[in-house]
């Protein structure tokens, strides 16, 4: 900890964000301390609010016959002295980390932007913007069709058999299933961000479209929990309209790149003719050939 210590007054920052590394360390480690606070914050109100966001999540649960076969009503078992205190702190945990969500993504965000251009701060910058509502909806998706999902696989119980399912193991499958369409719902947002690099021209998706759109069926099956057909298309579905928006989006950048002016930066001027010609000996020409044309 001695060699994170600051010895001086505080450094000037270099424009082109350029620090030595005992700096950057530095500044990694206050915003990964702030980062931390945060979701340390979150997690007292997480854990104040955790009755309340256990109503809400094992609503899709309940809504499942199944879910009263062991005592009349909708119930989850636990195993140990311990399991209590630590679901709870689990549950705490997934809202303190959404809770603080802004609070850590900012800090990742100031940490990597001065190495950055402008141009690139500025395409960054849109898709976090993008990328945070573009989860949320993931995330909503596969909160209302969790419940239609849960009573398909367990539609499958044999006669004289009863569920009982864990708690942690629930929660689990609830952390899974946020994960895995907040996530998904992220990678047409990853085609947009590599054609803006110059990777991934948008005739190479164009041409392989079909084949996407079925790998997307097939992820969908593959990824989600239990591989129900409910699931997958719930999560396939919406991929491939926003994989067809994302087309579009490319078409757009790709259209206004072929304007030799749209590339510029605000601090960059424009080529110049070739031609040494004065710019009023050139009209004067052009009014000379406009008269003789007439």
């Amino acid at each position: 900890m001695a060699l994170l210590k600051r010895s001086g007054p505080k450094a000037q920052r270099d424009p082109e964000g350029k620090m030595p590394l005992m700096e950057h360390l530095r500044e990694l480690r206050n915003r990964v301390f702030i980062a931390l606070a945060a979701v340390a914050v979150g997690l007292v109100i997480g854990w104040l609010v955790s009755e309340q966001m256990w109503e809400l999540l094992k609503e899709p649960y309940c809504s499942a016959p199944q879910s009263r076969d062991l005592t009349g009503e909708c119930s989850l078992t636990y195993n140990g002295i311990f399991s209590s205190f630590f679901i709870t702190l689990k549950l705490s945990l997934m809202v303190a980390l959404v809770l603080a969500s802004p609070v850590w993504l900012y800090q990742i965000w100031a940490f990597v932007t001065p190495a950055l251009y402008r141009t690139e701060k500025r395409y960054t910058l849109g898709f976090m913007a993008m990328a945070i509502p573009l989860f949320a909806m993931g995330a909503v998706l596969s909160y209302l069709i969790m419940d239609t999902a849960l009573g398909f696989l367990l539609s499958f119980s044999l006669d004289g058999t009863v569920a009982t399912i864990a708690i942690d193991e629930y929660l689990d499958y609830v952390l899974i299933m946020l994960l895995i369409f907040g996530v998904s719902f992220e990678l047409p947002l990853l085609l947009v961000f590599l054609n803006v690099l110059g990777v991934l021209p948008r005739a190479t998706v164009a041409k392989h479209r079909r084949l996407v759109i079925f790998l997307m069926f097939v992820f969908g099956a593959l990824v989600t929990p239990g591989g129900d057909p409910v699931t997958m298309m719930a999560l396939a579905a919406p991929m491939i309209v926003l994989f067809a928006a994302a087309e579009l989006v490319m078409y757009l950048l790709e259209r206004g790149k072929s304007d030799p002016y749209a590339q510029l930066g605000d601090d960059q001027a424009s080529e110049l003719p070739d031609d040494d010609t004065p710019l009023d000996v050139e009209d004067g020409r052009q009014e000379e050939d406009s008269g003789s044309a007439r």
